[in-house]
């Protein structure tokens, strides 16, 4: 049996999820010890669309070229698939 998973495109997130999906992240940056990371995530709650996508694509940069963390950065995808859902 494969390990390989596989990701479920959802591009239609309002904020709520969107912020609990940042939540994750920061769960899962912190969970492996990457607090740099993680603090990109903390206290995003309510923050305009504009800072989201900022630390969105910060975490992206900072995560190019490490697949030791892929899982974080697939659901990183999915979140910056969903950031024009942000009001």
């Amino acid at each position: 049996m494969s390990d390989d998973k596989t990701m479920k495109l959802v591009t239609n997130l309002d904020r709520p999820a969107i912020e609990g999906k940042l939540g994750q992240l920061h769960a899962a940056a912190k969970g492996k010890g990457l607090a740099d990371l993680a603090q990109l995530f903390s206290g995003v709650e309510g923050m305009p669309r504009a800072a989201i996508e900022q630390r969105v694509h910060n975490a992206q940069k900072w995560l190019a070229g490490k697949s030791e963390h892929g899982d974080i950065a697939a659901l990183l995808d999915l979140v910056e698939m969903n950031l024009k859902n942000l009001k």
